[in-house]
């Protein structure tokens, strides 16, 4: 039995397709069949149900693949044990939620690319339960993603906290006539938020269905700060982490709401594989400099 063979077969089923694992381990299509075959006749079982399209696990085959994707974390670790302190290289592949990118990603690339000249960096945005699977899946290196305080990550990843933020509703300025207000009397407004998906407003619409209220949204947008824009034009209200209003440049147009029954705190966390060799130093970096800014943002509050 081979690490190259079950590194094919994993390739296999996550991808579902013996042409993509080709690519994705620059092999040809040929030399996949064949360490497959070969992995089969080692555990002299059959793993592939090669009667459905796309490639799907025969159920040992499912069970097969759980094990062997711990064998590969295990392997992953004993190379890491003599490259974790070498300098980073090659690719770091990043995962960043376009709520926190819009503001905070500039930055931290270039910080990462003084320090690390060799270094490739690739981002992706998405959710956080999307940038979460990928990284379980090996398509991502880390993540910074926005989560409840006390998250439990699956095993294999580790998750740190690098800030823990308030979630604050954003008016035009001059909007409120009160010093607070309650959630029912924000909903007539109407909101600006991410579309569906955004965990903000998942947060919001379950906040307003326990008073009976359904979310009334005015405009989906990506995007913070195009979202505060609209804000401070009298588009809608807004929800936003604290740090990243008082960062924008539309902030002395927009005001806070002090809504009495609504005060959402969420976390931003760094997660990453608990093994990613030469690439920890970038990782760590990219991690301080997201919580710097943050911190800048904080005491400027």
């Amino acid at each position: 039995m081979k690490i190259d063979d079950i590194d094919a077969f994993v390739a296999v089923i996550r991808l579902q397709s013996l042409n993509q694992a080709a690519e994705s381990l620059q092999l040809t299509q040929s030399a996949i069949t064949r360490r497959l075959q070969n992995f089969e006749e080692a555990l002299g079982v059959e793993l592939l149900d090669r009667n459905t399209k796309p490639l799907k696990p025969t159920p040992i085959g499912l069970r097969v693949y759980e094990q062997c994707r711990s064998v590969q974390r295990e392997v992953d670790a004993l190379r890491d044990l003599v490259a974790s302190d070498a300098m980073p290289s090659g690719s770091l592949r990043l995962g960043v939620p376009q709520t926190v990118g819009d503001t905070l990603l500039l930055e931290a690339l270039q910080r990462l690319q003084g320090a690390y000249p060799d270094l490739q960096v690739q981002v992706s945005n998405g959710w956080g339960g999307g940038l979460l699977k990928r990284l379980e899946n090996g398509e991502l290196d880390a993540v910074a993603a926005l989560f409840p305080a006390g998250k439990v990550f699956p095993e294999g990843l580790v998750g740190q906290s690098l800030a823990r933020m308030n979630l604050v509703v954003v008016a035009p300025k001059g909007f409120a006539s009160k010093r607070s207000c309650r959630l029912a009397e924000c909903q007539a407004r109407g909101w600006v938020l991410n579309p569906d998906g955004c965990g903000f407003r998942a947060g919001l619409q379950r906040a307003l269905a326990e008073q009976g209220l359904n979310l009334s949204v005015n405009l989906e947008i990506f995007g913070t700060d195009l979202q505060l824009g609209l804000v401070a034009n009298g588009m809608g209200l807004g929800l936003v982490p604290a740090p990243l209003l008082e960062g924008s440049r539309h902030r002395e147009r927009l005001e806070m709401l002090n809504v009495s029954d609504f005060k959402p705190v969420i976390d931003l966390w760094l997660v990453r594989a608990a093994f990613v060799g030469n690439l920890q130093g970038a990782v760590d970096l990219f991690g301080e400099v997201i919580a710097e800014r943050l911190g800048e943002s904080g005491s400027a509050a």
